[in-house]
This record gives C-alpha cells, structure tokens and sequence, in this order.
C-alpha cells in the first residue's frame, strides 16, 4: 500500500483547476477511494499511478516522504 500526501494531491488538482469529479472520470477510479485518498487513506500502487496518470505527472510528484 502507497499513502499520497493529501497536501501534493490537493496541489496538484487545485494547479490543473481538476475537480473531484474530473479526477474520478479521468482515473476510473471510485468517488469513494478518491475521497479516501483525499482524506489521508492509503491506496494501493495501482490507485496511485492511475491518479498520477490522470493528472499527467510523475507519481513521485504524489507520494508521501518518509
């Protein structure tokens, strides 16, 4: 399992002016595991690069550091 960091994520969509909604479409992933990522929750690898995917960056770019 991966976290994101919510702060990178929020900045990300916030910079592509990416609503929740746009994010779910263009990932294919649920509202709910969007929100939950959101809000902290981790995801798995698949998840994550699907979102970086649809946000056309680096996953590097989402990850939380340790």
């Amino acid at each position: 399992m991966l976290r994101i960091d919510r702060v990178k994520l929020i900045t990300q969509m916030a910079r592509q002016d990416m609503t929740q909604l746009k994010l779910v479409e263009l990932s294919g992933l649920s509202r709910a595991t969007i929100s939950g990522i959101q809000n902290g929750r981790s995801c798995s690898s698949r998840s994550a690069v699907k979102i970086a995917d649809a946000l056309n960056i680096p996953i590097e770019q989402l990850l939380k550091e340790k």
